[in-house]
């Protein structure tokens, strides 16, 4: 198996219940930017076990932080969550035959991860990377927005919201 890494994104969450929605969100816009479609519906309950094991194990009175992280990796997506509590009680993952662990992180955490294979005959090289505009300097994209209103719309913050606060959903058995 290749082990270089072809993409890797990442996100730090607070470690609190609703960190596992906040994850699975991510994962459906990663996988969608990466045209992995076809394996969202396994990366989201993986992912969302292994955030609510870290949350599960971390204290509610002084949350830390988590980063979950995505990496596609030769044949494989490597789901990854990492705290940041240096007392590793995190039990290694059951995922029904999937390869999974945890490992310390040297003086500052565990990392809880989970491989997933990639579709047949697709690679990590191959895995088309998201295609974005290049950027505009702070002063062009003004001028560009000029005479636009500011501030947020009220339907767009609604819907974060709601998205932030339902429950997960995902059975974790």
């Amino acid at each position: 198996m290749d082990s270089h890494t072809a993409q890797v994104d990442d996100l730090r969450l607070v470690a609190l219940p609703n960190a596992v929605s906040c994850a699975d969100m991510f994962v459906r816009f990663s996988l969608a930017e990466w045209s992995l479609r076809l394996m969202q519906d396994e990366a989201i309950y993986v992912t969302c076990h292994l955030v609510a094991a870290v949350v599960d194990h971390s204290d509610p009175r002084a949350p830390g932080f988590i980063t979950v992280r995505l990496r596609l990796r030769g044949d494989c997506l490597v789901i990854e969550v990492e705290d940041d509590h240096p007392s590793p009680t995190i039990p290694s993952p059951v995922l029904n035959g999937r390869r999974a662990g945890v490992l310390p992180v040297r003086g500052r955490g565990t990392l809880v991860w989970c491989e997933l294979p990639l579709p047949a005959h697709l690679t990590a090289a191959a895995v088309p990377l998201p295609q974005r505009e290049p950027r505009r300097s702070p002063a062009a994209e003004a001028e560009r927005l000029a005479g636009e209103p500011t501030g947020v719309d009220p339907a767009i913050m609604e819907r974060i919201l709601y998205g932030l606060s339902r429950p997960a959903g995902h059975s974790l058995d």
